[in-house]
């Protein structure tokens, strides 16, 4: 059983920084396509980033320059570093997991954390 845990949300001033962690357990995260999402409020899911098992990396275009997408093996935990946070940033961001082998980033995932509020306001 895959479980993902997000973690690391909180309230930031635009330009701001926070770090997004989330941690699996159940699995090695190593052989995994670890996406980031976000939803705001009265909008669709929208893909942030993600990480393909064998680290490449794709970011959304209003995110690519300021989100960065990283693997911990040891700690098996992946982290989307946000920097120069805007208030349209502002959603509840997901991570999901799915068990991969290609090299790009799927277009479907199997597991989803429960998801961790960020929010961008002076």
């Amino acid at each position: 059983q895959v479980q993902l845990v997000e973690s690391g949300g909180g309230l930031v001033q635009p330009g701001g920084s926070l770090r997004l962690s989330c941690a699996a357990s159940g699995v090695s995260l190593d052989y995994y396509a670890i996406g980031w999402f976000r939803q705001a409020p009265g909008k669709e899911r929208e893909g942030v980033s993600c990480s393909s098992k064998y680290g490449r990396t794709y970011y959304e275009d209003s995110v690519r320059g300021r989100f960065t997408i990283a693997r911990d093996s040891a700690e098996n935990t992946v982290y989307l570093q946000m920097n120069s946070l805007k208030p349209e940033d502002t959603a509840v961001y997901y991570c999901a997991a799915k068990y991969y082998s290609s090299s790009s980033c799927p277009r479907e995932y199997d597991y989803w954390g429960q998801g961790t509020q960020v929010t961008v306001s002076a």
